[in-house]
């Protein structure tokens, strides 16, 4: 049996923000612990799983890493609803991802389950010279919604595996705890059926960015 299908609860996580913010960087650290400065650019959706241990069990974290150009936020919409858990990731460097953190927060509200856990995330917290968004801003703004901050960087790796097993434990705890305000816990036996729309292949040659995706 391959390590990815050895688990015995699956849970649905899902990445947004703003174009170039490093989503797509994150979670290639935290799941393969690579970073690369040409990562393709996410056309639409994406995902990859990783298998992690939390009290005891084998969990499969199945991430979906959403674009964050205009033109594919409804296309991506579908994805919300069925998410256990929500990674709102701006760049510290750039106070537009930022300020439209709140955006980002009323199609959470519109699409997704509600009560639904948020993290939100200051990525590329290695370019601190560059900082345009200080630690307390970001953390300000997440009491203000209620969730936990993190600072990252999907390059040198600091706070991802924290910021990504955080989410994991705390949907564990939550659902273990049979809420029903989230969509039910997942076995192997119960899959998610996710909206047929085209998935990106990661072997696909999409448009290629500086950095970050």
């Amino acid at each position: 049996m391959a390590e990815d299908d050895n688990y015995q609860f699956l849970l649905k996580l899902l990445l947004i923000g703003n174009s170039g913010v490093g989503k797509s960087s994150l979670l290639s650290r935290f799941v393969d612990d690579q970073f690369s400065l040409s990562m393709i650019q996410t056309m639409g959706i994406d995902y990859k799983n990783k298998v992690v241990q939390i009290n005891g069990h084998n969990v499969k974290l199945q991430i979906w890493d959403t674009a964050g150009q205009e033109r594919f936020r409804n296309f991506t919409a579908a994805y919300y609803r069925g998410a256990m858990g929500i990674f709102l990731v701006f760049d510290i460097t750039d106070e537009k991802s930022f300020k439209e953190v709140q955006q980002w927060i009323e199609i959470i509200e519109t699409h997704a389950t509600e009560n639904v856990l948020k993290v939100l995330v200051g990525n590329k917290a290695d370019r601190d010279s560059e900082r345009l968004v200080s630690p307390q801003q970001g953390a300000d703004l997440a009491k203000e919604y209620g969730m936990p901050f993190y600072e990252t960087s999907a390059k040198s790796g600091e706070g991802v595996e924290d910021c990504f097993m955080g989410m994991a434990k705390s949907v564990m705890t939550k659902l273990t705890k049979n809420d029903s305000s989230l969509p039910s816990i997942q076995s192997p036996n119960t899959r998610a059926v996710s909206p047929k729309i085209n998935i990106q292949n990661n072997n696909s040659k999409s448009e290629r960015r500086g950095c970050c995706g």
